[in-house]
C-alpha cells in the first residue's frame, strides 16, 4: 500500500472476537443469585456489547422487576468476577479474523484494538487467544479518562500504536463504533455479524461487510483516501 502506513483499529467484542456466549453465561450466573431463570442467549446476544450493567438492567426491565442501585452493583460485581474467572471460555476470533489480520500485517499496517471492555479483561482475552503479538496497542475502557464514543479514545489508540489518525480505519459492529469514528473523522467499516440491536447499515458507516474476508488492504486504502478528500 503506497503512502503512509495505515492503522487498522478493531473493536473487540462482536467485531474481532465472538464473546457473547461467555458474557451471557456470566450474566446468567449473576441473575441466578436473584433466583432468576437463565436468559435465552439468542435474545440477549444483540446487547452483549453494551456491558454487564446495561444487560442486567435490560433483563430486569423486560421482566418488570424492580432493580435498585444496590442490587445492580452487586449483580455487576458477580458478573465481572465470573467473567474474569472464565476468560477465554468459549470465546474465539470470528471466521476470517486471523486471515484479515495477516493481510494487513503483510503490507506493514499497524493493528490496534479500541474497546469499551475493561483493559484487564481485554488484555487477558487477547493474550489467552494468542493474539497479543499482533497488536501495536490495545486500549480498553480505562486506558484513558474517556471512552468510546468520545473520539479521543480512538485517536489515542491510533497514536499509541504509532499511527496517524489521518491514515486510519475503524472496524466495528455497533452504533458506538460508528459514532466514535465519525466523531474522529475516520472511516469505519461495520460488520453485520456482531452485537447490534439495529441493522448496522442504518447507522451510516462508510461500508458494511458480512464477513471479514471482505476486509482487505485495498478497501481500507480506498476508504482512507475518500476520507482525506
Amino acid at each position: 500500500m503506497p503512502g503512509t502506513t495505515p492503522t487498522i483499529v478493531f473493536d473487540l467484542d462482536g467485531t474481532l472476537v465472538d464473546t457473547a456466549d461467555d458474557l451471557i453465561a456470566s450474566i446468567n450466573h449473576a441473575l441466578a443469585d436473584e433466583g432468576m431463570r437463565p436468559v435465552d442467549p439468542a435474545w440477549l446476544r444483540p446487547y452483549a456489547g453494551h456491558g454487564g450493567r446495561a444487560m442486567i438492567e435490560r433483563v430486569f426491565s423486560l421482566e418488570r422487576r424492580l432493580l435498585t442501585p444496590q442490587t445492580t452493583d452487586r449483580l455487576v460485581a458477580l458478573f465481572l468476577d465470573h467473567y474474569a474467572d472464565t476468560i477465554p471460555g468459549v470465546s474465539k476470533p470470528y471466521d476470517g479474523a486471523l486471515a484479515a489480520l495477516d493481510r494487513f500485517a503483510s503490507i506493514g499496517a499497524r493493528l490496534a484494538i479500541c474497546t469499551n471492555k475493561p483493559q484487564a479483561f481485554a488484555d487477558r482475552l487477547i493474550a489467552a487467544l494468542g493474539l497479543l503479538p499482533r497488536f501495536a496497542s490495545i486500549c480498553g475502557a480505562d486506558a484513558f479518562p474517556y471512552r468510546k464514543p468520545d473520539p479521543r479514545h480512538l485517536t489515542g489508540t491510533i497514536r499509541r500504536a504509532g499511527g496517524d489518525p489521518g491514515h486510519a480505519l475503524m472496524v466495528g459492529d455497533s452504533r458506538t463504533d460508528v459514532d466514535t469514528a465519525r466523531n474522529a473523522g475516520i472511516p469505519v467499516v461495520a460488520v453485520t455479524f456482531g452485537y447490534s440491536d439495529v441493522p448496522v447499515k442504518d447507522l451510516g458507516p462508510s461500508v458494511v461487510i458480512d464477513h471479514l474476508d471482505e476486509l482487505t488492504p485495498d478497501l481500507a486504502e480506498r476508504l482512507i483516501r475518500a476520507a482525506q478528500g
